[in-house]
């Protein structure tokens, strides 16, 4: 077998994300050949090696590939394991014995479309930015969205962070005066931690209620909150 980035070989074997597992190395979590490694890009044969993550052997899998499109309750917390013993999206998928990871994030307070794999390639590019991947959002704010707003959604606003948003395709879905609010369909490529809330009270408004309606093409539309199913074949292949 050909050698393969250190990082990549524990996505593959579904300890984390590729990212996350980058994150491990550096805190000096993982070891090669009974040494411990700090630095990323180095390379390992999984034939010949052993890698251990926490002391523990990480075995090289040849299992099948599980893609997995769940509509996420509110409620729920995107992560394998949380520290605070909240439950977590993994709580909901039952009758899988392979270990499967989130990809990418959503709050504990935002539903909707998640996508959750064993294929640490399938990760990567999903989450990394170059690739560009839509998520589109239905978004309840307080207050009356007019259409000056939208269209500082639309160019970018400029974060708490300070950080300047990429383009945005926004459309107002609903108005009611009475109740003083707006909903929205926000559809964004960016990833950053709570973004679409912060876009929002960058035009001075609050989100209420926030769900992820779809992922590229895929759409949860078909699926009641906390159901889950396997993606097809040409879902995965489609990707975009």
């Amino acid at each position: 077998m050909e050698e393969i980035r250190l990082q990549k070989f524990l996505a593959n074997a579904g300890i984390a994300s590729r990212r996350k597992c980058e994150e491990y190395i550096i805190q000096g979590k993982v070891k090669v050949n009974g040494k411990v490694v700090t630095q990323l890009g180095i390379k390992i044969n999984p034939e010949q090696d052993e890698i251990y993550f926490n002391d523990k052997k990480v075995e090289s899998k040849k299992e099948e590939k599980i893609y997995i499109l769940l509509n996420k309750p509110i409620g729920y917390v995107t992560t394998a394991k949380d520290q605070f013993n909240r439950p977590t999206v993994l709580d909901l998928i039952k009758g899988i014995d392979e270990r499967i990871v989130p990809v990418g994030r959503l709050d504990m307070y935002t539903s909707g479309a998640l996508i959750l794999t064993n294929d640490g390639d399938f990760v990567y590019k999903i989450t990394h930015p170059k690739n560009e991947i839509t998520k589109t959002y239905t978004v309840t704010l307080i207050g009356i969205v007019n259409e000056k707003d939208v269209e500082q959604l639309e160019n970018g606003v400029k974060l708490d962070t300070g950080f300047i948003t990429s383009p945005a395709i926004v459309k107002i879905l609903k108005t009611d005066y009475e109740k003083n609010n707006s909903r929205l369909e926000i559809t964004i490529h960016e990833g950053k931690n709570r973004e679409i809330r912060k876009m929002c009270e960058a035009i001075g408004k609050k989100v209420i209620a926030l769900h992820r309606t779809k992922i590229s093409n895929l759409s949860v539309k078909d699926l009641k909150i906390g159901e889950w199913r396997y993606l097809t074949k040409k879902e995965i292949e489609n990707m975009q």
